[in-house]
């Protein structure tokens, strides 16, 4: 489970919100792995995996403006970055969900949950830095 903390706030009110509506998906996520009652989980991974792929989309092209807003000097790393971890999410193979759902979503959160924590402590606070 991922907690908000302040220590992830960048001051960039609109940055911040979006930040904590991923949070929320990856926590719905985990809600479902939690969920024994469950047994047929596909669904509702497939709904998850959509949803952070189009809202992290969304997210990194309001971060990407902001950072040229600013004249961020790193902001094509920073781009990079962000098209890495889309292309990651788009590689899920669905067909591999059903083999194990419960250890595929677990990998999943895995690699989001340190991607988005890293992220965010990491590289936004750099730009976060060079804004002020």
């Amino acid at each position: 489970m991922l907690k908000w903390e302040d220590k992830y706030k960048t001051g960039v009110e609109k940055i911040d919100e979006q930040h904590q509506r991923l949070f929320a998906i990856a926590n719905e996520a985990y809600g479902l792995l939690r969920n024994d009652l469950r047994v047929d989980k596909y669904d509702d991974i497939v709904a998850i995996l959509t949803e952070l792929r189009d809202y992290t989309q969304y997210h990194f092209q309001s971060e990407e403006e902001y950072m040229l807003s600013i004249g961020y000097k790193k902001f094509l790393s920073h781009k990079a970055e962000h098209a890495d971890f889309i292309a990651k999410i788009a590689e899920v193979d669905l067909g591999k969900v059903d083999d194990n759902q419960d250890a595929y979503l677990r990998d999943t959160l895995d690699f989001v949950g340190a991607w988005i924590t890293g992220h965010i402590l990491g590289r936004d606070m750099q730009y976060v830095a060079a804004g002020k």
